[in-house]
């Protein structure tokens, strides 16, 4: 268990360009052969080297747990086909408007946090997929709650503006300890600079020691 220094393509905002959860992970094609063999060390994951809709930004469009994972409707049938043969985790592609999901979004394997504007139907069919209960919430006050914060089985780290009740709604859910802080040397919105299993943690370069201090402790690394 460690965690792991790395930008992707230059840039420190990892968690905007790839996505992990519990066993897989995803990076951009193009990624260098090495980096994704230090992602699967770390994280303890297969990773898959994959675009989504022609775009590179991963974290952003979807998102997951080790039951399920959830794509956006604008994926390609050969980006889909590539992450089948990558996976045995069960795929949804959710037919709504939102394509930003990895935003809209927190799960760990325990419960989900989703944008409030999600109908019900589309809770429902994350319920069934993602095998956890699903509840609309707010990060800080805003809806955007996959970035603002990424969790997995053993802790989670969160906007540190989020207010108590979002901490404690969360805590309850997702069933475990939370610690308020920022990435990549201040940035509130921890979805971009952080990837997460309970094997490991990826950051980006710019992370503090102080950051780092809050990921190892409450993810247990």
């Amino acid at each position: 268990m460690t965690i792991v220094i790395a930008d992707i393509f230059g840039n420190s905002n990892i968690g905007v360009y790839c996505f992990a959860c519990e066993g897989w992970a995803a990076v951009p094609a193009g990624t260098p052969s090495s980096k994704k063999k230090r992602f699967e060390d770390c994280l303890g994951v297969d990773v898959c080297e994959v675009n989504v809709a022609g775009s590179r930004l991963l974290g952003i469009m979807m998102a997951g747990n080790a039951n399920g994972l959830v794509l956006p409707h604008i994926i390609r049938d050969h980006e889909l086909e590539t992450i089948k043969k990558s996976t045995k985790l069960n795929i949804q592609i959710l037919e709504d408007e939102r394509t930003a999901l990895g935003n809209l979004i927190l799960a760990n394997d325990n419960g989900a946090i989703v944008d409030p504007a999600f109908p019900t139907s589309a809770i429902r069919k994350l319920e069934e997929l993602l095998q956890v209960e699903v509840i609309r919430g707010h990060i800080s006050g805003l809806p955007y709650v996959g970035s603002m914060a990424v969790a997995t089985i053993k802790g989670a780290i969160i906007n540190p503006l989020a207010h108590d009740d979002e901490k404690n709604t969360i805590k309850d859910l997702l069933k475990v300890q939370i610690e308020p802080s920022t990435v990549n040397g201040g940035v509130p919105f921890v979805r971009s600079g952080l990837l997460a299993t309970s094997h490991g943690a990826v950051t980006g370069p710019l992370t503090l020691g102080k950051e780092l201090m809050a990921i190892s402790q409450v993810m247990q690394l």
